[in-house]
């Protein structure tokens, strides 16, 4: 298809309002002036949680309470599904840190360089591991790695204490999610139900937006085409969001597993619509009666919208459906039956092609509202609990081993050439800079462009120095009580999470609310000087700013070569799918291809390029076409179709099982196992064999249409490039 049909409107969810002149002032710093309540609300809740957290560390005469109220800021998400996931896996990685922290110190604690690479290989471990997991799983394993950093360092002047060094910092790490966690519990009214009402309008959202897309490609509106790409990224997004509410509803059944089957056929629909559009394009002639089809089943599309509030207008909806289907059922018998009426058994008659493209036509759209149907089903059970439910469903995603193998690599760099500095250097706060180079390599080593993301957290950290200068050597000072200093760090925190909600600038904030405590450092038996807060903040700062050296240095972030690694990938997936045993999962395939079109869509930035939407086009038919491979299959597992045309569908399976850098050959042969199964088609006297044969020659349609029109992309012997 051509690419421009899917520029600037596949990147929707990217897209800026256009400023008017003179208003872009006044507007950047709109969160700060007038936030929303939501964001107002965080930024409150959040900043009285990490004073609390401090204040108690402190009334504990605990020796470093600033960890404590970084803490709160590190697992405070937007949600608290989100914040609840944090917490828990936040636990097991430092639960996983102590433990290596102490084993590390046991097993070195006179040899420095047994040590530091001892610990950049572990912290590279835990940053490999985490590239290849996903949400609070893989933070999991980056905290790990850079809380046995934090340990093991602060208890590299004296190792006989490191296990009351652990204990120390995993108090700090329980006090503070136990804050956070007790504030925004208190805020948090009925979870559970807003839980389902939220998975269930998310559901809604994604069913619309489908129901109009496909409402469109019926039509033939390109736009809609252009749409219904730009749905896959959200999907994805909803998929993971589920997971936090999951994590809201506390005990409950098979809800969230549910949610993501119903996703899972959302996303499967759209690409039968994308099969649906290659059919009608690949049509010689008129077909009015299918057209009327077309526009019942428009007219149904538009009456979805208004019929997902309410559980009887669902069951109204799935009783409309199946009689849609009926219909589609019935048309296809009526072509049958003039077909056998006309009684050309050669195929040669002009009226019998039309008729087979009628019945083709009717049979995808049949399969369509099938798995419409599905979905629809699994959006009911969502939100309902249903006894002896055992359903599990979860969707794979793209796994990319040579990404994960330079984030561990790049990390565990990073940690011994900053172990050298220190030991060449003798640097008083040497071991601070250690700390932090491995912080900011585990939390930004998974992201895939680390370089623009620990840069960003570099200008927050600056930020943080500059308020922390001031709170130091000008405010601090003169407190002497708890309610002065709470009151003195109330408004430098509540603006950093007003800017953590803000997406313009998130990362800076991370790094601000994250970085502040530590930088004012208040304990209770005394205060910074002006020394200690330079050396301190300076390491910190320099550290930060190291991280940023590594990321661009070593192995560093090129879209162009990952985007060429995951279409690699992604092409020997699809010639895995034609041979693969057993059958691959629609699901598995379709999460996968949706992964990769969401890092692409990452990779796109505000102006996308030629090659960019050549990209997502390709990825797109690819999946397309995986799912043809895999319905292919499935007709040659039912075996119910004449020896011949197995004989045909099995030579396509084989050609595209070959990897011969191009795919010309595997297009002609299914071209030709079409006419077979035509010709076949024509002289089958049992019906049921010709609808199965016809089911056949709709999907040889679909993939023989996309590998002639992704030619290029398809072509693994080379980078692809527009």
């Amino acid at each position: 298809m051509p690419l421009f049909l899917i520029k600037r409107l596949s990147f929707l969810s990217h897209l800026r309002p256009i400023s008017r002149p003179g208003e872009s002032r006044n507007t950047a710093f709109r969160w700060l002036y007038a936030p929303t309540p939501a964001a107002l609300g965080f930024a409150v809740r959040t900043t009285a949680a990490c004073l609390m957290a401090m204040v108690i560390a402190m009334w504990m005469e605990l020796d470093d309470p600033q960890w404590a109220g970084m803490t709160v800021w590190i697992v405070a998400q937007g949600s608290r599904g989100e914040s609840l996931s944090k917490s828990k896996w936040r636990l097991v990685g430092t639960a996983i840190g102590v433990i290596m922290s102490i084993t590390l110190i046991s097993a070195f604690p006179q040899a420095s360089w047994l040590f530091f690479p001892a610990l950049g290989i572990w912290l590279g471990l835990c940053c490999m591991l985490a590239t290849l997991v996903h949400n609070f799983r893989s933070y999991a394993l980056v905290l790990a790695g850079y809380t046995t950093a934090i340990i093991a360092l602060g208890a590299v002047p004296n190792p006989d204490n490191v296990f009351m060094v652990a204990m120390s910092r995993a108090t700090y790490i329980v006090l503070g999610i136990t804050c956070e966690a007790l504030l925004a519990g208190i805020f948090a009214h009925n979870l559970a139900e807003m839980a389902r009402r939220n998975i269930r309008q998310k559901l809604r959202s994604a069913l619309i937006s489908v129901s109009e897309a496909l409402s469109g490609l019926l039509e033939g509106n390109q736009a809609a085409l252009v749409r219904s790409r730009a749905l896959f990224g959200p999907l994805l997004t909803i998929n993971d969001q589920i997971e936090f509410s999951e994590v809201e509803m506390g005990p409950h059944a098979h809800e969230g597993d549910h949610a993501r089957a119903a996703l899972a056929a959302v996303s499967v629909l759209l690409s039968r619509g994308l099969g649906m559009a290659v059919r009608l394009q690949s049509l010689d002639q008129a077909q009015p009666v299918f057209q009327k089809t077309a526009i019942l089943t428009r007219t149904f599309f538009e009456s979805v919208p208004t019929r997902l509030d309410r559980d009887e207008d669902v069951e109204t909806l799935r009783h409309d459906l199946a009689l849609l289907r009926a219909e589609c059922r019935q048309r296809i018998v009526d072509a049958l039956t003039e077909e056998i009426a006309i009684g050309d058994r050669s195929g040669q008659d002009p009226r019998i092609p039309p008729l087979l493209d009628q019945r083709i036509l009717h049979n995808a759209l049949d399969e369509l509202l099938g798995e419409l149907e599905i979905a629809i089903s699994e959006f009911e059970a969502s939100h309902q609990v249903i006894r002896g439910d055992h359903f599990r469903f979860r969707l794979q995603s793209h796994r990319d081993l040579r990404e994960a193998a330079y984030n561990g690599i790049r990390a565990g760099i990073a940690v011994i050439v900053a172990g050298l500095i220190w030991e060449v250097t003798a640097w008083p706060t040497g071991l601070g800079f250690i700390t932090f180079v491995a912080l900011i390599c585990g939390l930004f080593a998974t992201r895939e462009n680390p370089v623009l993301a620990t840069s960003n957290f570099l200008k927050g950290a600056l930020w943080a120095a500059f308020v922390s200068f001031f709170l130091v050597f000008l405010v601090i000072p003169r407190l002497s009580e708890y309610e002065t200093l709470v009151a003195a760090l109330s408004l430098p925190m509540i603006a950093g999470g007003l800017a953590a909600r803000n997406s313009a600038t998130a990362l800076h904030a991370a790094a601000y609310t994250l970085l502040l405590p530590n930088f004012v450092h208040t304990w209770n038996q005394g205060r910074w000087e002006e020394i200690q807060w330079f050396n301190s903040t300076g390491a910190v700062v320099m550290g930060v700013a190291f991280a940023v050296a590594i990321f661009k240095l070593v192995l560093p972030f090129d879209a162009a070569a990952e985007r060429w690694r995951m279409r690699r990938t992604m092409l020997q997936d699809l010639r895995a799918l034609a041979a693969a045993r057993p059958i691959p999962l629609a699901q598995d395939w379709t999460g996968r291809n949706i992964d990769r079109f969401a890092r692409v869509i990452r990779h796109a930035g505000p102006t996308p390029s030629p090659t960019i939407e050549g990209y997502l086009q390709g990825t797109l038919a690819a999946m397309t076409i995986g799912l043809n491979i895999i319905r292919l299959r499935n007709v040659l597992a039912r075996n119910q179709i004449p020896a011949q045309a197995r004989l045909a569908l099995q030579a396509t399976m084989n050609r595209m099982s070959r990897f011969t850098g191009q795919y010309d050959r595997a297009s002609g042969v299914a071209r030709r196992a079409t006419a077979i199964l035509r010709q076949i088609e024509a002289r089958e006297e049992n019906i049921s064999t010709r609808i199965e044969l016809t089911r056949a020659i709709a999907y040889l349609i679909v993939v023989s249409h996309e590998l002639d029109a992704n030619a290029v992309f398809l072509d693994a012997s080379k980078p692809f490039k527009v």
